[in-house]
């Protein structure tokens, strides 16, 4: 109870609650037969009814810091003691949310803390890492306030570095609290969710994402996930640049079916199955074989699909389009289960360079994971950034040739047509909702471990601080993954395409409550609890476009996850002429990608993350 008595308080904001769904899925199978939504029982989660809907905060939030020790197995005591400090003096208020939270005085891997974490597996999970590694490059300094807190440096407010820490990653366990619709979100949804964010609780935080077209009809292997779903998780570890922090969250609310003595009850029982064990990051299985593969849709559907949409750009039909993204579901069969955290480890381990990584499991559901490269939005106070990313390249055998092949792409006008039409158009939705806007650079080469893309940085000074649901609504889909004008190409997509995308090239990331961010979901896949994994990717078609380029495009941006099986030596079978092709291509990667000196020869040339700069920057103002 001393040690009770010596948690750190700080005040904050609250949100909606629910028990978790447990819904059972089976995921041998991908079927193209589609279903609507049952009905959304709102009283289950964290969104609707009542006082989520009015956007009112809840009553009580708090982050508690206990002493900080000096390895993770140490942690674990002190957040008991917490909880039972908890349940001998509740808070009194009808609604509220707690984080106790325990530094820990050495770096660990927040991926390896979650795959440890073998008692949870019929709970959800989730797991976010920014790009360079830097969460968002939020800034955290312990102690700085002589009660031990994890606090959020302002940006007006300048600090000592050697004092300041970096959130690297995050990985959760459980739902504190969650937040899942079956419409498109909308903005009592993201009332809902900022009801249990606070300014004053920098890590308590909404992690999850979107459909990209939340009025399409869901596939089966998307059910669980809903329209949007995020999660605070109940067991949280944070990796941060030299340090780690191992916190619970508590969140209850009268006026729902979650009381404070149902909260902590479930809480009480989630803090005896924390293991102070830590899985090494573990590999694909070695023996695994790809025994059959299969594209939605095939090279002669995509070919029809393009050329159409080539029609009504060229000839100028309507719809008037411009620019339209088409996307392919690769169904990939193997004879052995594949781990999605074992997939995802070996991505963070190969691809992770300059992009986000992340990993979403609802209850009883396949992974989505994914190494994307696109950010959508961050925004902190005031300042909110975001980036134009459009045409893709492959990255070359040695210097000379990678930069043959990056001045191609940068003066190619199929790619600048497709560039500029993403760029300028996130210029002007940032113009409806900030007093200026600034793109720098205004075009550049965007080099990624095995391609590379065109790209622009745009930022901005917000009207309003607390808008991230404009910003959302207003960027998302962005013509990178939609195409423009962006109402006609979603209808275009919804008419062409002959799979589900669900979260597939939405936006996915995190709302807190100084700052947000969020990523674009491409080079993703969704990883089953059977024997299938689906890949996506997809690639924008603007005049001049050639069908089978893209299609390679496709396989170029495909094989990020090839790649990663790839360590499996794997053997294809042959059901068409065609797949011979396909089943050539992949040996190939499997060939190249088994070795990392084989990977770094053949098809990678290394150099800064953006470079050869064609334009200055530009400057719009309202």
């Amino acid at each position: 109870m001393a040690a009770a008595a010596a948690l750190a308080r700080s005040t904050g904001s609250i949100h909606r609650l629910s028990t978790t769904p447990n819904n059972n899925y089976n995921y041998n199978t991908f079927s193209s037969t589609r279903h609507r939504y049952p009905p959304c029982w709102l009283s289950m989660n964290g969104c609707g009814g009542g006082s989520a809907r009015s956007g009112k905060e809840v009553g009580f939030s708090e982050t508690r810091t206990l002493a900080s020790v000096s390895a993770p197995e140490l942690a674990v005591p002190q957040l008991k003691l917490a909880v039972s400090a908890l349940e001998a003096d509740p808070p009194q208020s009808a609604s509220g949310i707690i984080r106790l939270q325990v530094p820990i005085r050495q770096r660990v891997d927040a991926l390896e803390w979650l795959q440890g974490q073998v008692h949870y597996q019929s709970l959800p999970r989730c797991f976010f890492s920014s790009r360079g590694q830097n969460l968002a490059s939020t800034n955290f300094r312990l102690a700085s306030n002589g009660r031990g807190l994890l606090s959020t440096v302002k940006d007006d407010i300048d600090h000592d570095a050697h004092d300041a820490e970096e959130l690297v990653s995050v990985a959760g366990i459980g739902s504190a609290v969650f937040f899942q619709g079956f419409n498109p979100f909308a903005l009592h949804d993201w009332q809902s969710i900022r009801r249990f964010l606070s300014k004053d609780c920098p890590l308590i935080r909404a992690y999850g994402a979107m459909r990209f077209d939340a009025r399409t009809i869901v596939a089966p292997e998307w059910k669980n996930f809903g329209s949007f779903y995020f999660i605070i998780p109940q067991v949280e570890f944070d990796q941060l640049q030299d340090s780690s922090v191992l916190a619970l969250t508590i969140a209850w609310d009268n006026n729902l079916i979650r009381t404070w003595q149902k909260a902590i009850d479930e809480l009480k029982s989630t803090v005896q199955q924390i293991s102070s064990c830590f899985g090494r990051l573990r590999k694909l299985d070695a023996r695994t074989t790809i025994t059959n593969f299969q594209h939605f849709p095939s090279k002669g559907s995509w070919d029809i699909s393009v050329k159409r949409a080539l029609d009504i750009i060229t000839n100028g039909r309507e719809p008037e389009l411009v620019k339209v993204v088409l996307a392919r579901c690769s169904k990939y069969v193997t004879d052995t289960t594949t781990d999605p955290l074992a997939l995802l480890a070996n991505l963070k381990k190969v691809e992770s360079e300059n992009a986000y990584q992340f990993y979403i499991q609802p209850p009883d559901a396949p992974a989505f994971i994914g190494n994307t490269p696109e950010q959508l939005f961050h925004r902190k106070c005031f300042h909110v950034t975001s980036e134009a990313l459009a045409g893709t390249r492959a990255r070359g055998v040695n210097k000379a040739e990678d930069l043959q092949i990056g001045q191609d792409l940068l003066y190619s006008p199929k790619d600048n047509i497709e560039f500029s039409v993403v760029r300028d158009s996130i210029r002007r939705k940032l113009e409806n909702i900030c007093d200026e806007v600034i793109i720098e650079p205004n075009k550049a080469l965007r080099k990624l471990p095995r391609v590379q893309h065109l790209s622009a940085q745009l930022s901005g000074r917000l009207r309003d601080e607390d808008n991230e649901f404009d910003i959302l609504t207003s960027l998302h889909p962005s013509p990178a993954v939609c195409g423009l004008p962006t109402e006609d190409a979603r209808l275009f997509i919804k008419e062409n395409e002959m799979f589900d995308r669900g979260m597939y090239a939405g936006p996915v990331g995190w709302f807190g409550g100084r700052e947000s961010e969020f990523a674009v979901g491409i080079r993703s896949a969704l990883v089953g609890k059977g024997l299938s994994t689906l890949v996506y990717a997809g690639a924008g078609i603007v005049k001049g476009t050639n069908p089978s380029s893209e299609w390679e495009e496709l396989d170029l941006k495909a094989s990020q996850v090839l790649s990663v099986c790839a360590h499996t030596r794997a053997y294809i079978v042959i059901n068409s002429p065609f797949q011979f092709y396909i089943a050539l291509l992949v040996q190939i990667l499997f060939i190249c990608f088994s070795c990392p000196f084989q990977f770094t020869k053949l098809f990678q040339y290394q150099e800064p993350m953006v470079c050869s700069q064609e334009i200055k920057s530009t400057r719009t103002a309202n």
